[in-house]
Parts: C-alpha cells; sequence; structure tokens
C-alpha cells in the first residue's frame, strides 16, 4: 500500500494568483491560500479545498486560511488547460467573505459545475489573450492605452 505523503506546490501557488489576480476574485487573499501536492491518496479525485473552521482561526489566533490540495496521481498528468480548470473549481468553493468556510456546489448563489468552470475559464483565456496582445504592442514600440 502507498505511504500518504504531501508537499508544497508552487506550481500550483504560482496558478492560483495567476487566476485570482486575472480573474479579479478580490474577495480571495491568495496569500492565505496555501497549495499542497499529495501522492498516495486513495481518493479517486484531482483536487479538494481544505478550510480553517472559525473555532480553529480562534483557539490558534489566526485570519481564515486555505489549503488546496492536488492529488498528484490524478492532477499531474492532465493537460494544462484541465489543471487551470480544476484551479479556477477549487476557487470557486471559497465564498465572498473569505470566512474560513467552504461554499458547496450548488448552494449560496452561483452553482459550482462544468458550466460555470468553462466560463471563468474562457474569461481567463481572453484576458490572458489580452493581456499578450498588449505586451506584444508594447514591445514593437505601439502606444498601449489602458483598459
Amino acid at each position: 500500500m502507498a505511504r500518504f505523503t504531501h508537499s508544497p506546490a508552487p506550481d500550483v501557488q504560482r496558478d492560483v494568483a495567476d487566476v485570482v489576480e486575472i480573474l479579479e476574485f478580490h474577495h480571495i487573499d491568495a496569500e492565505r491560500v496555501h497549495c499542497r501536492r499529495s501522492q498516495g491518496s486513495t481518493a479517486d479525485i484531482y483536487a479538494r479545498i481544505w478550510e480553517l473552521p472559525g473555532m480553529w482561526q480562534k483557539a490558534l489566533d489566526v485570519p481564515p486560511q486555505y489549503v488546496i490540495e492536488v492529488l498528484a496521481e490524478h492532477y499531474d498528468v492532465l493537460p494544462r488547460d484541465e489543471q487551470l480548470k480544476i484551479v479556477i473549481h477549487e476557487l470557486l468553493h471559497i465564498p465572498k467573505t473569505f470566512s474560513g468556510a467552504v461554499r458547496n456546489h450548488s448552494g449560496q448563489g452561483e452553482k459550482i459545475d462544468g458550466h460555470s468552470v468553462n466560463r471563468y475559464f474562457r474569461r481567463y483565456q481572453k484576458a490572458i489573450r489580452e493581456r499578450e496582445a498588449r505586451k506584444r504592442r508594447e514591445a514593437e514600440g505601439q502606444l498601449v492605452l489602458p483598459l
């Protein structure tokens, strides 16, 4: 039987910071979303988000925190676009209050499903394309006006 281990996931951490910035998830403090890569889990999922309940926040005297865990055996083999969709999916579980609680798939406003994730992913892709086009124009010395 495989032994369960986990370690920091700096690549996922960068994706979280990028997605939060590009999609303008202003309610998320990316510095308090910690990313870990696990190996040896028997769960049949790509990733999951862990909350720090209010009771623990008060007992430890810490602000709300989240952990996004990606399961290496399933996540690492996915194409890049699918990995980004998974990061978006997990971030959608963070409520607008950034309270340390986790939104479920069907409640508290917008559903978290393939449709919503794909909609955000298309927005993300469009923003990336616009940013790259702006950088190309700047590199070519063309005047770039702010959006």
